[in-house]
């Protein structure tokens, strides 16, 4: 009969106490530091990722803002042989009685009331509290055949955003899109007959 030595099973059983204690043991301290460190690392990275697609989701927004405002006020000229006035503060005056009263972004219809002509069921608002559209009407021979219309978008890297020879992002002059700093007009667009002013440093 064939006899097995015993030593490597007394081997074993000797050793079998010290590599339960070695899986009991559990992490080590500069092991979880490691994995805390990778953990937040990977975090900041879907945050920053998170946020971009934010800032750009509300950058298209004001561009599609307004796009619908430039059809409404295009068929509002159709009616009127002009366009809306504006307030000098921005404003549309282009709502109400005969479409002349103000209108007040987010809250007003751009309706004439008098001939219940509807250009805009509800005039758009910036997506973000505290920024603003700027509507800035330019008279011809006393009617107001051209117009210039803003926004300020929040990704400055945006091709649509001017910059200056140093690639530094700029603003429109004389226009106000935000209530905090910077607070000028970035993005624009204008009446087919008109043109953008030259934008300045911020």
């Amino acid at each position: 009969m064939l006899v097995l030595p015993t030593a490597p099973l007394q081997l074993l059983k000797k050793d079998a106490p010290i590599n339960m204690k070695k899986l009991k043991s559990g992490f080590t301290l500069v092991e979880l530091l490691i994995v805390i460190t990778i953990i937040g690392i990977l975090s900041s990275i879907g945050l920053n990722s998170f946020t971009s697609s934010q800032v750009k989701g509300r950058d298209t927004k004001r561009k599609a803002h307004l796009k619908q405002l430039t059809d409404a006020f295009e068929a509002y000229y159709n009616d009127k042989g002009e366009y809306p006035s504006d307030d000098g503060s921005g404003n549309v005056m282009g709502c109400g009685v005969d479409a002349e009263a103000a209108c007040t972004w987010g809250t007003s219809a751009f309706v004439n009331t008098t001939t219940t002509t509807v250009y805009m069921i509800l005039m758009p608002e910036d997506p973000t509290t505290g920024r603003n559209y700027f509507y800035d009407a330019a008279a011809v021979a006393s009617l107001n055949t051209q117009y210039q219309l803003y926004a300020r978008l929040e990704n400055t890297l945006d091709q649509a955003v001017p910059k200056n020879g140093s690639d530094e992002p700029q603003a429109y002059p004389s226009t106000t899109c935000s209530a905090t700093t910077p607070t000028g007009c970035n993005y624009g667009t204008s009446s087919t007959n008109s043109t953008l002013p030259t934008p300045v440093d911020e």
